[in-house]
């Protein structure tokens, strides 16, 4: 079974894992683990720390599977190590020139995926950014943070009715905007 999984692309791999499949995310530990560790210990070099830093991303990975909406499974990892190296950083309490260095240090080189993927992505939130701030604001809290409609509606003290239909507005507005390649994309990454 597993030697099926390693040639399914992230996307697919983040179905099954979503879906509480053990293997998926034994592949894709084993395609980004290493790759990970690398990234953190080049930033930070303390190897114990950086493997902790990889396995809590995993752990997180794993424990939140299930409500996660990530778009690219590599950048979000990436993005994860540097994060929690920061945050790690930040803790042991260096003076200000310690946290500009921090701030400096270099993404990983960008493939043409990745640009590909910034610009996809910056044309989706150019959209969302068009809608009116109380839609736009249910709309995020809803497909980016995982809110239910009745904790949007709680939280922003609207009826569950008005939260849907911001929902609604929104996704009726990306629809109208983006091409249809674009759309799949968007409606396949927030309704898995």
């Amino acid at each position: 079974m597993r030697e099926k999984l390693t040639s399914l692309p992230d996307n697919e791999l983040q179905n099954l894992l979503k879906k509480g499949n053990e293997a998926a995310f034994g592949v894709i530990f084993d395609r980004y683990w290493k790759k990970l560790y690398n990234y953190a210990h080049k930033i930070y070099r303390d190897e114990e720390i950086c493997q902790d830093i990889v396995q809590e991303i995993f752990i997180s990975l794993w424990n939140n599977a299930s409500s996660s909406n990530i778009l690219n499974l590599e950048a979000y990892l990436m993005r994860s190590v540097k994060y929690r190296v920061a945050n790690h950083i930040r803790g042991l309490k260096f003076t200000q020139e310690h946290i500009d260095v921090l701030q400096d240090i270099p993404t990983p080189a960008k493939t043409t995926a990745d640009i590909e993927y910034q610009e996809f992505e910056k044309g989706i939130l150019t959209e969302i950014e068009k809608l009116s701030p109380k839609c736009r604001e249910v709309f995020l809290l809803s497909r980016f943070e995982n809110y239910t409609n009745s904790e949007i509606a709680k939280k922003l003290n609207l009826s569950v009715h008005t939260v849907e239909k911001h929902i609604s507005n929104a996704i009726k507005h990306l629809r109208n905007n983006l091409d249809n390649y674009q759309l799949a994309i968007v409606v396949i990454s927030l309704f898995l």
